[in-house]
Parts: C-alpha cells; structure tokens; sequence
C-alpha cells in the first residue's frame, strides 16, 4: 500500500485534498500503527488524494506542553508550522485527540491556521457520503461498548460522530454508564502516560475499564491511540484480554468491510 509524502505531491506540483498527520503513536507505537494502516486503507477505498509529511512530521509539542516544557513545545510546535505552511497546508486529518486538539486549537497561536478533523469526523462524512459503504455480518451479535477520549469529547465536543459509525455497524450498541460530557480519563492524558503513577486507591484505566464490562461487551470502542493502550492494559489487569476486544472505530470499518 502506497503512501506519498508532501514532497512528492510538491516534487510533481500536485496538492493533496488532505494531509494525514500520523503523529508519534501512530508512527512508532506497534499497536497504534495498525489504526494508521486503517485509516489508510479508509482513505484508498474512498479514493481520496492524500499525503503524509513523513520525516519532516515531528512531534505536535502536546506531551511537552501537558508536562510544563513549554520552551520545549514552542520548539517542535513552530518547527511544524514552519513546515505546513511551506507546502500551503489548508486540511489536516489525525486519528489521535491530542494531535487535533493541539494542531486545531494552539498551532493558531503560532501562525498555523488549518482545517484540522479528527478521523472519525472524516470517516462519518465519508459514509453519509456513501464514499464508503459498511458491509453487514462481521460483528452481527457482538455488543460494542464506546469510550470517549477526553480530548475529542469533553475537550472539543465531538460526541456524535463516534456513536453515527457505531450504530451504523451491525451490531448491539452499548452506552457506559460516564459517558459524553460526563465521561471519565482512561489516565494517560496530559503526559500522564509518560510517567509512573501516582499513589492513590485504585489505577484510572483500570476504573474505567470496570465501567465499560458492567456492560457486558464483546468490544470495546476508542477513537484514540492513548485511550487504546490503557484500555488494553486495564483488559489485562481484570483477566478479560480473552474475552473483551479494543479496537479503534476505524479498524472496526476495516473489519466489517473485510478490506
């Protein structure tokens, strides 16, 4: 499977309809790469003209900044803005959170003013579109249980989107009992991901992941690479890995297409 980079679409003076910013997990975390084959693979089926920026994609800053290292994201933040805006990027399209909200919300600060959705926004429109379609069979009889990320959900308030793919897919909805605004941190946000818990009664994911198997699902539901790594390691924690699957949204539309 082909993927051009931003240099390529320049070298042959082509602009690309959008940019997919992999970021850090999806570029070097073996779990996640498989959500940025995924979205990939969306991408080709729906016959959209896409690039990555490759090695000139660095880090957004997020974990920097979450962590107080502002002179540190300033650094990485204006180096990517410097290089968006050499190549006249106006669209972006990430499959983690925290690269949307920090390329949506802060990069402006730094003069990099782009059009940024988060895949499932991408993936939803796609569908009303009819750009892509959702076979029928693949998860018929599987209940899926959806957990929000805090910086797609209580952060920017993209609820909806999410849950359309979700139901859109043959299967039984489940919705936990925190949920939307009211939705509860798998633990790894700002930075927290990065550093050895703190003391305290019980782990954040693990508590999360409590919630989620009160409702007895067969897969559980993310739409980022962070929520994905706590919710796996929460599944062990309770001795579910055998019987519970975390996949994000877009894996599920790959698997239901069986593409």
């Amino acid at each position: 499977m082909k993927v051009y980079t931003l240099e390529e679409f320049a070298s042959n003076n082509e602009t690309p309809e959008i940019v997919f910013w992999v970021g850090c997990a999806g570029s070097f975390d073996s779990r996640a790469q498989k959500i940025t084959h995924a979205l990939v693979t969306i991408l080709n089926k729906a016959d959209i003209k896409f690039a990555v920026l490759g090695n000139e994609e660095s880090c957004t800053g997020d974990p920097a900044r979450r962590s107080g290292n502002e002179f540190l994201f300033q650094m990485q933040a204006l180096q990517n803005v410097e290089t968006l805006n050499m190549y006249k990027v106006e669209k972006i399209v990430t499959a983690c959170p925290h690269c949307f909200n920090t390329i949506k919300n802060e990069y402006p600060d730094l003069g990099g003013n782009y059009e940024v959705i988060h895949h499932t926004q991408l993936i939803q429109q796609l569908i009303e579109d009819k750009k892509i379609t959702i076979e029928g069979g693949a998860f018929e009889g599987k209940k899926i249980a959806y957990h929000d990320s805090c910086y797609l959900g209580r952060i920017n308030g993209i609820y909806e989107a999410p849950r359309d793919i979700l139901k859109s897919i043959d299967s039984e909805y489940a919705e936990v009992k925190r949920n939307r605004s009211k939705g509860f941190c798998c633990g790894a946000g700002g930075a927290q991901v990065f550093k050895e818990e703190e003391t305290g009664t019980s782990a954040v994911n693990v508590e999360r992941v409590e919630e989620l198997l009160e409702v007895n699902p067969d897969i559980i539901a993310a739409n980022c690479p962070y929520c994905i790594l706590m919710m796996n390691d929460g599944i062990k924690n309770k001795g579910k890995e055998e019987d519970v699957m975390i996949y994000d949204i877009s894996e599920l539309i790959v698997q239901a297409n069986k593409w």
